[in-house]
């Protein structure tokens, strides 16, 4: 019995999250980053290891890191993942040059492949080096273990190569500021994001693009990342916006910006980057108005979040409560052209109301007056209301062909019966919008409140 062992249940869940956090964190060293669960990560450093003084200084700098967070942590750094994960469990802290992986990888024994079915077919075949099956014709060992096992072998050999599937999406565009010190300071965290805006601005210039999407990423010292989002309704390259937005999204955190022991990193990214075309505008056009309407739109989802500023979008529909939807307002990919149903210069009154209910709400009305004309009154929410002028019917069909699967098409007509809407002015001056369903339903018409006029 070994009385200083500690034993704790497994936690499956907690373990992901740890490496979700880790995978996070190695965020710092290059963009592409991929689980290899259930304990690993595989980062593509592609022409980023002179960034950090060489692949041997990186290799070292990340393996240190990792392991003053109290880890234990291996790693390797090879020409294909599967090379490098090979290296990594049974060579640590071997650096494979350009080409070399074959050779690398000929004297590790067949446990690589973390199959025991198919460590038992190569022992019986005498083979016990990743050399002596590269060995072997490809057409026996496909026969034999599967095409599958092929793929990988020439995968571990350099002969292939299998693409990470990174945990997010390579940004279009990025700057960032390393610190040989962490920083802790409010004011030099600014200014820095002061310089990666200015910097971005330059990067966005020269691509001809603007970002919609920016992302403030800010690496603590002992591992947290913090990621805040900031979407834009148009392209933007001006530093002084893009620096207004991300204020504004900082003070509306419900979780304030901590630094802890420090930032040893911050990047800004524009996530998403859209290319810009010079726009020519009458001398007339109020542009800045526009700007300031857009502008206003994107601080109000800043601070508030997207979800929550929202716009109109007309729909392809008669049908009153169908006529529009509901769009975050910066989203630019929904269309659509608003009728005009008012004559401005006759100074007609609006057809429909400006206050228009979701679902419309019944109400108790006395017998229309003769042939097929409005109620004397009518009572909603417990008040009656006598009306003194009204006009209409305007009868709406409802779309009954759009009906579930399998409803006959006598079935759909009754269950979506046309309505007579009527404007009514009630004798105090208030003005509603009424409608009944249909005289030829079961049980006879029904009077609905579907909207307030202003």
């Amino acid at each position: 019995m070994v009385e200083w062992l500690r034993i704790v249940p497994a936690d499956e869940k907690a373990d992901a999250a740890l490496m979700m956090r880790i995978a996070q964190w190695c965020d710092r060293f290059t963009p592409l980053v991929a689980l290899d669960a259930p304990h690993g990560l595989l980062l593509d450093i592609s022409g980023v290891g002179h960034l950090f003084g060489g692949e041997a200084a990186m290799l070292t700098e990340v393996l240190q890191k990792i392991s003053t967070q109290g880890l234990t942590v291996r790693g390797a750094i090879a020409g294909t993942s599967l090379a490098a994960r090979a290296l990594a469990r049974h060579a640590p802290r071997s650096i494979v040059p350009v080409g070399g992986d074959a050779a690398a990888v000929a004297p590790l024994t067949i446990a690589v492949f973390e199959d025991e079915k198919i460590a038992r077919a190569l022992l019986r075949a005498g083979l016990k080096t990743v050399g002596q099956v590269a060995g072997r014709e490809r057409s026996e060992l496909s026969e034999r273990l599967g095409r599958d096992f092929v793929t990988r072998l020439d995968v571990l050999l350099g002969a292939e190569e299998k693409p990470l599937s990174p945990l997010r999406p390579l940004p279009d565009l990025m700057a960032e500021q390393r610190f040989a010190e962490p920083v802790v300071a409010r004011g030099v965290i600014d200014m820095t994001l002061q310089g990666l805006a200015q910097s971005l601005r330059g990067i966005l210039e020269r691509e001809g693009r603007g970002a919609r999407l920016l992302e403030a990423l800010f690496f603590r010292a002992d591992g947290d990342v913090r990621h805040i989002p900031v979407r834009t309704g148009a392209p933007l390259r001006d530093p002084a916006v893009m620096l207004r937005l991300l204020n504004e999204k900082l003070d509306a955190l419900a979780d304030p910006l901590d630094p802890g022991f420090g930032f040893d990193l911050i990047r800004l990214e524009a996530t998403l980057a859209e290319e810009t075309k010079p726009v020519t505008t009458s001398f007339d056009a109020d542009e800045n108005a526009r700007w300031q309407v857009e502008f206003l739109i994107d601080r109000l989802a800043a601070r508030f979040g997207e979800h929550r500023v929202q716009r109109f979008v007309a729909q392809d529909t008669h049908i009153p409560e169908a006529q529009s939807v509901a769009v975050p307002a910066q989203a630019r990919e929904f269309l659509g052209h608003w009728r005009n149903k008012r004559n401005a210069a006759a100074n007609d009154p609006p057809r429909r109301p400006l206050r228009l209910f979701e679902t419309p709400e019944a109400i108790t009305a006395s017998l229309s007056t003769p042939p097929d004309g409005p109620p004397k009154f009518f009572r909603w929410r417990q008040c009656r209301h006598d009306v003194a002028h009204a006009e209409g019917p305007e009868r709406i069909a409802m779309q009954w062909w759009r009906g579930s699967v399998g409803e006959s098409r006598s079935d759909l007509k009754d269950s979506k019966p046309a309505r007579d809407y009527f404007r009514v002015e009630t004798t105090e001056g208030q003005r509603f919008w009424l409608y009944r369903d249909g005289p030829d339903i079961p049980g006879g018409a029904r009077w609905y409140l579907h909207g307030i006029f202003a």
